[in-house]
């Protein structure tokens, strides 16, 4: 429009009218991503994303399914401020202005991407748990939960070859902690099935000074069959015109990836759409539109770092 500021000056002078003032500013680019309409509108014929909402975009109905809040936009924006420079942004910074936002906003909830059976020998009874939906302050509201002799863990929280040092986790020697029940869960015996880990037997013991494990992690009792997305970057690289035969050839084939078969706290069950969480230990995610009473749909937001 700049061009053209001095002759559209003239026309309103000419006619009499008022001139608006305008200010023009460049767009707002991000790394990893397309942002104009036109090549938008191939991804979408081409069917490599849904519509204009595909949580991998970059547009506003996008950003609203895939969880991002509105303050977090605007915490972004005023970040970046604002120029009339062609500039591209990383979208790291955007995703530590959504991390930020979530941080306060998202109830805590533990979930499994990969549930693996776990049935304790020596637990007879259920326990019941009450757990703060935010820990920083308990005064925000908790949520019971069940504890009982037959939970389920992450599979990835357990490693049968006992061979990484650093794995902190559940192994033949190495005992685990379970949040927020003040228990440590220990292995007796797997149970395989055609070669694969079926379950789990194991033991718990009281939290002790003497017996405290070198991390905690999440599980559910009785939890909620739910389908969980996981969505990285679209495309390859930074810049996805830069590569040779064009943006369209930059996809990343695991721009999303989908675990069906995920369990939930049941607390979730009555959550609405585009309810923000934490799953604890994995990410932030909202509900999203696709949910229904007979399957829960989570879009992973952003990592928790």
């Amino acid at each position: 429009f700049q061009n053209q500021r001095s002759f559209y000056f003239w026309l309103c002078n000419s006619l009499e009218i008022y001139c608006p003032v305008q200010w023009e500013y460049s767009r707002l680019n991000l790394n990893y991503s397309v942002m104009s309409k036109r090549k938008i509108i191939k991804l979408i014929e081409e069917k490599i994303v849904n519509d204009w909402d595909d949580p991998r975009l970059f547009t506003l109905s996008a950003l609203r399914r895939r969880g991002v809040p509105p303050e977090a936009i605007n915490y972004f924006c005023s970040k970046v401020g604002v120029t009339m420079a062609s500039n591209v942004i990383s979208p790291t910074l955007f995703y530590s202005c959504v991390r930020e936002v979530l941080n306060i906003k998202a109830k805590r909830v533990m979930a499994l991407l990969e549930p693996l059976s776990v049935t304790i020998v020596n637990c007879d009874s259920v326990l019941s748990v009450s757990v703060p939906d935010f820990p920083f302050d308990p005064s925000l509201g908790s949520r019971k939960l069940t504890f009982g002799n037959k939970i389920f863990i992450d599979s990835s929280d357990f490693d049968i070859k006992n061979c990484d040092t650093d794995f902190r986790r559940l192994t033949p020697t190495q005992s685990v902690g379970l949040m927020h029940v003040g228990k440590v869960l220990t292995l007796l015996e797997i149970i395989t099935k055609s070669n694969c880990v079926d379950h789990l037997l194991c033991k718990i013991d009281d939290l002790t000074q003497a017996n405290r494990p070198r991390a905690f992690i999440q599980w559910v009792h009785e939890g909620l069959k739910c389908e969980t997305r996981i969505y990285n970057e679209l495309f390859q690289h930074a810049d996805p015109d830069s590569v040779q035969g064009g943006f369209l050839k930059d996809i990343n084939e695991n721009s999303i990836v989908v675990y069906k078969d995920c369990l939930v706290e049941k607390t979730t069950k009555h959550a609405k759409h585009l309810e923000n969480f934490q799953f604890e230990r994995i990410g932030y995610f909202c509900v999203d539109i696709e949910s229904n009473d007979e399957k829960m749909v989570f879009n992973r937001t952003v990592q928790l770092k």
